[in-house]
């Protein structure tokens, strides 16, 4: 008599799906959405951002319109859906620029000839004196309020960090075992940055560059909400918040609704990048 058993493969691959944390699942699942509603809105709404119907105006929330209208009528879910593609390309290109600004920083502070570092490091703690949303806040005013500016502002304003923490990584591997090792077998210094010390110390910038977009974004939404952002009809979640803001008292839908998509996409790339993080340090002690 023969039992029937399920593959080996097939096996391994649910029991790993099992052992993924709820928490991680729905974050994933979250950020899948979210990028079909940034490559294809019309796929999770069949109406128009600009659609407008006065005699729906201000209506709460309904099975005709799960998050409610705004003052013109127009549907606010289908407003969330299509602001998706703003709000996330804001977001990613901030985080990129900050990020790879950070990294050039960073790099420069531990790797450059002493004269750059010592120049270098000054710039970074100037910058990193000044908070965040100061900065931004001074260049919008400098260069005017527009989506680029948003990526601009928010790119050099988060940079400053991630830069002292780069270099503070670039230093941990300058002084480890393998880089004295790679020395005294003669190896050129450049070989040794680019086999060695940047490979180890710009690991983590995978789980950095997931973490800051979710504060990218909300820095972005801030921005916006505060009119220094994209200018209206733009569906872009700050500026949602920026519309909404004057009906919180007869409107509450208008506010907390968007309000909580920018919470749960910054909760969704925070726990994405919170398990990356936790894969590369357990990846190092192994």
């Amino acid at each position: 008599m023969t039992t029937l058993t399920s593959a080996p493969g097939r096996t391994t691959v649910a029991s790993r799906l099992a052992r993924v944390p709820w928490g991680l699942a729905i974050a994933i699942a979250f950020a899948v959405l979210l990028v079909v509603a940034v490559v294809a809105p019309e796929a999770l709404t069949t109406h128009l951002p600009t659609a407008i119907d006065y005699q729906a105006a201000l209506q709460p929330p309904s099975l005709a319109h799960p998050f409610g209208t705004d003052e013109s009528g127009r549907d606010l879910y289908t407003r969330v859906v299509w602001g998706a593609r703003d709000s996330l390309t804001i977001g990613v290109g901030a985080a990129a620029l900050g990020v790879g600004l950070a990294l050039v920083l960073g790099s420069l502070a531990a790797l450059g000839v002493k004269p750059v570092a010592v120049v270098i490091d000054r710039l970074v703690e100037v910058l990193f004196a000044f908070p965040a949303l100061l900065l931004a806040l001074l260049l919008i005013a400098i260069a005017g309020p527009s989506a680029a500016t948003q990526v601009l502002a928010v790119g050099i304003g988060t940079a400053p960090g991630y830069a002292r923490m780069i270099r503070g990584q670039i230093l941990a591997a300058r002084g480890s075992g393998y880089v004295e090792a790679a020395t005294a077998l003669g190896h050129s210094r450049w070989r040794i940055i680019r086999a060695h010390i940047l490979p180890n110390a710009l690991r983590p910038l995978v789980a950095v560059f997931a973490l800051s977009i979710g504060q990218s974004i909300v820095w972005a939404s801030s921005l916006s909400f505060l009119g220094l952002g994209v200018a209206p009809p733009a569906s872009e979640w700050g500026a949602l918040l920026d519309a909404g803001r004057q009906y919180v008292t007869t409107a509450w839908w208008l506010i907390v609704i968007p309000g909580l998509v920018i919470v749960a996409v910054a909760l969704a790339a925070t726990t994405i990048g919170r398990h990356i993080q936790a894969r590369l340090e357990k990846g190092e002690r192994s």
